[in-house]
Formats: C-alpha cells, structure tokens, sequence
C-alpha cells in the first residue's frame, strides 16, 4: 500500500514455442488428462474449504449463519474441548497431530484441528450499508491472505461494521487468511464487489462517507474524520488506492509518521486508522 503505505527461436528445423516438437499439432486432452484435471480440480476445491487453528475454527463452529461441517478433525485433547464447549453429539474424527498435517494443505500451523465446511458466503452491500454508523473498510487490489487475514482481526477488535473485498481479485476467506484472522472472518460481515467505485456511490446514498488513505495527502487523518459514518479505503501496497477510486472519495488522508519511516504495511495501516476512527469525535 502507497500509503504512510521479458532468441527468436524461429530458426530453421526450431520448434515452435508451445508445439512440444517441431510440426506437431495441438492435441485434444485424452480421457486421462481430463480425468487428472478434474481430480486437481476437485482436490483445489476440497482444499479450499478448509479451516484450521483454534480460534479460527470454534469461531466457525459458533456461527449459525455457517453451513453444516463437511469433516471435523482434532486430537484426543481438543476433541474434548470442543465437545465441552458445543455438546457431547459434535462429530469429531480423533486424529494425531501429524495425520491432520497430512490432509491439511502444507505449512498450516492447525494447533490440532482442522475443519471443511464450505467458504462463507457474501453478504449484499447495500445491507452492510444499511443503518449507517461506525465503520466500513474498503480493501483495493489488495490480495495476500495474511494482510487480509490481519484486517479482519483488527476490523473485529476496533468494532469495525464489515469489510467490502473486491469480486474478482480477492482471496476466499479460508485457509491461510481465516487462519490470520483467528476467527474475525465469523464476527465481522463482507461484502464482493466487482466495481469498487459504483460500489462507493451506492454507500453515498445510504449515508456513508468516504476516506482513502493515501501518503501524499495534505491532511491527517485525525483532521479529516468528522464522526459521520465513514467508509476507509486502503489499496495495495505499492500502488495505493486506484486514481478512479480516489476520485469517488470525499477526502484523502495520510498517516503521520514522526519516526520519519516511509511506508506502513496495509494491515498495519487498516490497524492504526481503525483505532484512528474508532475513537470518539
């Protein structure tokens, strides 16, 4: 975030690039390699309807707006935890901690559960927009599931009203980001948009008020927060908010920097301007 943030090998008797050999011609997939694709393909799904770390997945667990578990796995210890917690008929797989590791996708640090259940599902903007009061979040281009992960967390911890993803770019809200959110991602609502800027004008005419946080802005955000309700609207790091989507905002604002450091990770910056707006004005 920009905020307080390719040998021609077209040579006599070469191969043509993509033909595999020279003169040869595309040849349809066969039954085994449609066959393999949709194996990878069911496997990518299966893999991304996966929950693991404590608080991430009592969380999910907790949340009736959530559909029925697909598998729920866990050690001796933590099954009994969660059958303490959510009545002895919770159906849980007693596994060891290396067998979970197994079925999970690599590097997932799963704190002895793990849990497929099928990815949140958005809600409406204009019902994340309705009753305007407090605080939206806007993430730009912003893409990496730990940043994401991170936002909803600080999103949760400063009373944030929900975050509003982009349609095309974003990330599913499991794995790696739910794992990063420690369970935000079943407290704090979202909302998919294709079109950022409509999406802008359609929360004006519920009431909102738009900032985007950009480094070379005049003013301090402190200075430019009112106490309205107000949409903050933080783009990817390097590139910042969009020139359209700057343009749809009421006000730009910066982050102070006494320390005279350059630039803030986005979630880093969601964190401070959360607390920023969170306060009373």
């Amino acid at each position: 975030m920009a905020s307080n943030h390719q040998r021609n090998d077209r040579q006599r008797g070469a191969p043509k690039r993509g033909d595999g050999r020279a003169g040869a011609r595309p040849v349809a997939p066969g039954p085994a390699h449609a066959a393999g694709t949709g194996h990878r393909r069911r496997l990518e799904e299966t893999r991304a309807e996966w929950l693991w770390g404590w608080h991430t997945v009592v969380a999910a667990l907790a949340n009736a707006a959530r559909p029925t578990p697909k598998r729920l796995l866990a050690t001796a210890e933590r099954a009994r935890a969660l059958q303490a917690q959510f009545g002895g008929g919770l159906a849980v797989e007693i596994a060891e901690t290396a067998a979970i590791g197994q079925i999970l996708p690599p590097g997932a640090v799963h704190q002895g559960v793990g849990l497929r259940i099928p990815p949140l599902a958005p809600i409406d903007l204009d019902d994340l927009g309705a009753d305007p009061g407090g605080v939206l979040i806007m993430l730009d281009q912003v893409t990496d599931p730990q940043n994401i992960g991170a936002i909803f967390r600080s999103a949760a911890a400063f009373g944030a009203r929900g975050v509003i993803l982009q349609d095309r770019h974003a990330p599913l809200l499991t794995g790696a980001l739910a794992k990063a959110a420690a369970g935000a991602i079943d407290r704090v609502p979202h909302a998919r948009e294709v079109n950022l800027s409509r999406a802008l004008e359609r929360l004006e005419g519920l009431g909102w008020r738009a900032v985007a946080l950009d480094g070379e802005a005049p003013d301090a955000l402190a200075d430019v927060l009112d106490g309205t309700p107000t949409v903050l609207v933080l783009g990817a790091e390097g590139e910042g908010v969009r020139r359209l989507l700057r343009e749809h905002c009421d006000a730009l604002a910066n982050i102070p920097m006494p320390g005279g450091f350059e630039s803030l990770n986005v979630a880093a910056a969601a964190a401070v301007a959360l607390y920023e707006a969170s306060r009373p004005r």
